[in-house]
């Protein structure tokens, strides 16, 4: 979305939230939750979790023409479990944010929205006018396949609610704009559209729509809801989030499952000052360096990294991005991918140079080394940390991130973009370690190295281009 280093810091304050709520904990005990043990990660059918993903433009239910099916088993298939969708209240037109072929600027006759259409024409992207007091059928069966599909992937959905109207040709083309519904509300200015007092009508109609989805995906074991995309730009305002988290939570009181609610608090980072439990999962966008993770650390909740991009289309950028977040202790990495387009929903979309970012194939392979890096450890254990790395001698510019466990195991990622380093000096531990470095480009992998602990120990690293990762393990179960 639109890229903009701004620093913002917003919290929401929702009385009542028991803290099985806030952890989304489903009472058949298999939906995605904050992991018990460590609520940096998520647990998923008994098994601890990182999301990790590359996904399209979050199109991939609104727009009729995108085979969902042929994306879904694309994301399986490159290793990934994540993705995220958009609800349908804002759509975008060809040309927004200079993306080409965008999922989310559907064709007239291929948008497709929770509300019905009216049969009085009128709409500004062609055909009828929309009835806010009307559902679309068809919609909701398609968001529940999309999301069921998903499930019998492994992968994860995270259902954006709502979106602030950056420009006028956002809000000119929502069904809550008045000129495009026959129901008389939303004549207001587009900073008006999410606020308590100032929406020409639409809270109710945002706050009926929260309770419909929200009611119709509650048997998903597979969801998170996030209130709103980017919401510190066009007039978003707190009082409003608050409103729309109290419809999440008040509704799921009265179904059987509870899901984890997101909150996107910045780009890049910010320093998150009153969290509410009600919030589960703390979103930032374009956060490189990792700097969200580390202020927001002592929350004890999983610390996203929901989007990336506006770094030009080269993936060096992307890929270094997903390490170093990950290896900080975030828990949660979605690469925007613009090779999923409506044609080539198996990602291989030759996008131009112009586009705001990356993806693709080989991108995407590689996130699938980093989440089979990520799963040969025992994350639920560690902790950021690099205290084993001897630092002195390293060429100017190199980055190490890591997890630890104490005397256990080490996952390390190293960044040397000016000169290649030959040798990591590490502090060991007494005892017999093993160690063994990754080729985070390929999947590569050295032959594992024995050493005694006790001491500092000379590792040599083999031949590789700017960025590496290191596995140190006690040998054992």
């Amino acid at each position: 979305m639109k890229f903009l280093r701004f620093f913002a810091s917003l919290f929401l304050l929702l009385p009542g939230a028991s803290a099985a709520e806030s952890a989304g904990a489903a009472k058949d005990g298999a939906g995605l939750r904050l992991h018990p043990e460590n609520p940096h990660y998520f647990e998923w059918k008994g098994r601890p979790v990182v999301l990790i993903t590359s996904g399209e433009h979050y199109g991939a239910v609104m727009n009729r023409a995108f085979d969902y099916q042929k994306y879904l088993d694309t994301l399986a298939a490159d290793g990934l479990n994540y993705t995220r969708i958009f609800s349908g209240a804002y759509l975008e037109p060809q040309g927004a944010f200079n993306i080409a072929r965008n999922t989310m600027a559907p064709a007239a006759d291929q948008f497709i929205c929770p509300w019905a259409r009216s049969g009085q024409p009128g709409f500004a992207l062609g055909g009828d006018k929309f009835d806010l007091n009307q559902w679309d059928a068809a919609y909701f069966v398609r968001l529940k396949d999309f999301v069921s599909a998903a499930s019998s992937k492994g992968v994860i959905v995270e259902v954006t609610l709502f979106c602030p109207m950056y420009e006028e040709m956002q809000w000119k083309l929502s069904p809550m704009n008045a000129t495009n519904n026959i129901n008389g509300v939303g004549a207001v200015g587009m900073h008006e559209v999410h606020t308590l007092d100032r929406s020409g009508g639409l809270l109710k109609v945002q706050e009926t729509l929260v309770r419909k989805l929200v009611t119709e995906l509650n048997g998903m074991d597979n969801v998170i809801f996030e209130i709103c995309n980017e919401p510190y730009f066009g007039g978003v305002t707190l009082d409003w989030q608050h409103r729309i988290a109290d419809m999440i939570v008040e509704t799921e009181s009265a179904l059987p499952r509870r899901h984890l609610i997101a909150q996107n608090i910045a780009n890049n980072t910010a320093k998150i000052e009153k969290p509410h439990s009600a919030v589960s999962i703390f979103n930032f966008h374009y956060a490189a360096p990792p700097d969200a993770v580390r202020e927001n650390f002592a929350l004890n909740k999983v610390i996203g990294d929901d989007e990336t991009g506006f770094n030009g289309t080269d993936d060096r950028a992307y890929r270094i991005e997903a390490w170093n977040f990950i290896l900080a202790g975030g828990g949660l990495f979605n690469n925007l991918d613009y090779s999923f387009t409506v044609g080539t929903e198996d990602g291989t979309f030759a996008y131009p140079k112009t586009q705001p970012g990356g993806g693709g194939v080989s991108y995407r392979k590689q996130l699938g080394i980093l989440r089979e890096f990520i799963n040969g450890f025992d994350f639920v254990r560690m902790r950021p940390g690099t205290s084993v790395v001897e630092r002195r001698g390293l060429p100017e510019g190199t980055s190490i991130r890591g997890l630890e466990e104490t005397g256990k195991a080490m996952a390390l990622f190293l960044h040397s973009p000016r000169s290649a380093v030959s040798s990591l000096r590490v502090n060991l531990p007494a005892g017999p370690w093993e160690a063994q470095w990754v080729n985070v480009l390929t999947g590569e992998k050295a032959n594992v190295l024995k050493l005694e602990g006790g001491g500092i120990r000379e590792i040599k690293l083999p031949a590789y281009d700017a960025e590496i990762a290191l596995g140190l393990k006690k040998p054992g179960p």
